[in-house]
């Protein structure tokens, strides 16, 4: 199975598993980030850790800061033109493994949907 197939199906499947899902409050987000808190940073001084930071990554595109060492893998589908739109994030922050098969990140991902809008309500709030 090829790469893009597998992020699809991948995508496909979150879309799915979300529809329907209540969205999310932003003080809901900010408490489940603290999962994510370890390795990146959000805010007025946020900086690459582990990971990069992530402020204005909601509709920006993948692996858009310099300053960080990306997976070749994250750093080829952002080359095909992978976005960050709420939808692909979504499918990566619920199953990082399977949207980018060699992803760097060694979180497993959210397992509620609920917990996955309320992040992405949360992160969309830092441009």
């Amino acid at each position: 199975m090829n790469r893009t197939y597998r992020f699809t199906l991948a995508l496909s499947f979150a879309a799915a598993t979300l529809t329907g899902a209540a969205r999310a409050d932003v003080a809901e987000g900010e408490k489940v980030f603290r999962k994510c808190n370890a390795c990146h940073n959000v805010g007025p001084e946020a900086k690459a850790r582990v990971g990069p930071a992530l402020n204005g990554i909601v509709g920006a595109a993948a692996a858009r800061d310099a300053d960080y060492a990306y997976s070749d893998a994250l750093a080829e589908l952002a080359a095909e033109g992978l976005t960050w739109d709420r939808e692909t994030l979504a499918a990566f922050l619920a199953k990082p493994r399977e949207v980018v098969p060699g992803t760097k990140m060694s979180f497993s991902g959210l397992r509620k949907p609920e917990d996955v809008s309320a992040v992405i309500d949360y992160l969309a709030t830092f441009d």
